[in-house]
C-alpha cells in the first residue's frame, strides 16, 4: 500500500502449549494500514487479532516475517523505542495518581519540563472532554471517563500509532456506542493511524475504514465495512459479519439449486455449473408479495420484536432454518401472522451474493 504507515510481512508466531502442542496464532500475516486510517481487527477469541496487535507493538516476537513502521524495520527494537501507544482493556490506570498524573505519566519519565507537562496535560484532557479534571483520582470517574483517560494518556506522547486492544467491552451498550463514534471522531481530528481489536462485528462495521476478519491465525479479507457485509469472501466471514441464510448448491445460469431442491435466484455473472453458496442476509427478505420477485416458502417458528425492527424465524419443508428481519415501520406486513403458519418470504435476486472460493 502506498503511504503506508505499517506493513506486515509474513508474519508467524506459534506459541507452545502446556499440552507440549504447537499452536500458530500467526500464519504468515500480510497487512498494510495506512496513514490516517482507522483499521480493525475481528474475528472469534482465539483468532490472532491480540497476537498481532502485540506483534506490532513490540511485545511478542515473531518467528519469523517483518513489522515494518513508517518505513522502518522493528523487528530488532523494543517496545519503548517504538513510536505506538496503546490503550488496554481494563485501562490500567495508577490508582494513586491523580487524573493529570496519570495522563502525564510518560512525559515526567521522560523529563519534560512541567510547564510544557501541565500545558499538554491540559490539552489531551480537553482533547477528551475531561477538561478541568486533572486533581480527581480514578476511582472518582465512571468507566467511560476512565477510558478517556487511558486514551489522553496514550496520545500525550504523539505516536505515529494507536493501538486499541477491546478498550470499549467494559462498557455499558449506551456508552459504548457514544464513545465508538467519539474515537472515529478523534481519530479523524487528530490524523493518526488507529489499529483496533474487537470481537463485535457491530463494533467494526460502525468505526472502521476497513476490517481485517482473522481466523485461525489467517487474515479472511481486507475491505471496507460495505464490502465485507455484502459481499464476504468466503462462508466464514458471511456467518461471522452479521447474520445470514446460507444456501450451498449448484449454480446453472441465474440459478442455484441445493441438495435438497431448493432454488435460489441471483443476478451474479460467470457462476455456470459451478458449486457456490449463495447469501441472503435476512434484512433482504420480505413479506410483501411483488410481482417477478422469487420467493421461499417458509414455516413460521418464532417471531421476535426487537424495537427497531421484527425478527422472524422459520424453516422451509426441507428443514432448512432461515432468519428475516422486518423493520417496525412495516409491522402491518406481518399482520396476523402466528408461529407454525406458512409464509412466502421474497427477495431481490440482485441482492443475493454468490461465494464461490474459500480462503483457507
Amino acid at each position: 500500500m502506498r503511504n503506508s504507515m505499517v506493513r506486515l510481512e509474513g508474519a508467524t508466531k506459534v506459541f507452545s502449549t502446556p499440552e507440549g502442542e504447537s499452536l500458530k496464532a500467526l500464519d504468515g500475516i500480510d497487512i498494510d494500514v495506512g496513514r490516517n486510517e482507522f483499521i480493525t481487527l475481528l474475528g472469534p477469541s482465539g483468532c490472532g487479532k491480540t497476537t498481532l496487535l502485540q506483534a506490532v507493538s513490540g511485545f511478542v516476537e515473531l518467528d519469523s516475517g517483518r513489522v515494518i513502521i513508517d518505513g522502518q524495520e522493528m523487528n530488532d527494537r523494543p517496545p519503548y523505542r517504538r513510536p505506538v501507544n496503546t490503550v488496554f482493556q481494563n485501562y490500567a490506570l495508577f490508582p494513586h495518581m491523580s487524573v493529570g498524573e496519570n495522563v502525564g505519566y510518560s512525559l515526567e519519565v521522560a523529563r519534560v519540563s512541567k510547564a510544557e507537562r501541565t500545558e499538554r496535560v491540559a490539552s489531551a484532557l480537553r482533547m477528551v472532554g475531561l477538561e478541568g479534571m486533572e486533581n480527581r483520582r480514578p476511582r472518582q470517574l465512571s468507566g467511560g471517563q476512565q477510558q478517556r483517560v487511558a486514551l489522553a494518556r496514550a496520545l500525550i506522547a504523539r505516536p505515529k500509532l494507536l493501538l486499541l486492544d477491546e478498550p470499549l467491552s467494559a462498557l455499558d451498550k449506551n456508552l459504548r456506542e457514544t464513545m465508538q463514534l467519539e474515537l472515529k471522531t478523534l481519530q479523524h481530528e487528530l490524523g493518526i493511524s488507529f489499529v483496533f481489536v474487537t470481537h463485535d462485528q457491530q463494533e467494526a462495521l460502525t468505526m472502521s475504514d476497513r476490517i481485517a476478519v482473522l481466523s485461525n491465525g489467517r487474515i479472511q479479507q481486507v475491505d471496507t465495512p460495505r464490502a465485507i457485509y455484502d459481499h464476504p469472501a468466503n462462508t466464514f466471514v458471511a456467518s461471522f459479519i452479521g447474520a445470514s441464510n446460507l444456501f450451498e448448491g449448484q449454480a446453472n445460469g441465474d440459478v442455484v439449486t441445493t441438495a435438497e431442491g431448493t432454488t435460489i435466484r441471483h443476478a451474479s455473472e460467470g457462476a455456470k455449473n459451478s458449486r457456490v453458496t449463495a447469501l441472503i442476509r435476512p434484512e433482504h427478505f420480505f413479506l410483501d408479495a411483488t410481482e417477478g420477485c422469487p420467493a421461499v416458502d417458509v414455516v413460521v417458528e418464532q417471531i421476535v420484536f426487537v424495537g427497531s425492527s421484527f425478527e422472524l424465524f422459520g424453516r422451509t419443508e426441507q428443514g432448512r432454518r432461515l432468519s428475516a428481519h422486518v423493520p417496525a415501520a412495516r409491522r402491518a406486513t406481518i399482520g396476523a401472522l402466528q408461529q407454525g403458519q406458512k409464509s412466502r418470504w421474497y427477495y431481490d435476486p440482485s441482492a443475493v451474493h454468490l461465494i464461490q472460493g474459500e480462503v483457507a
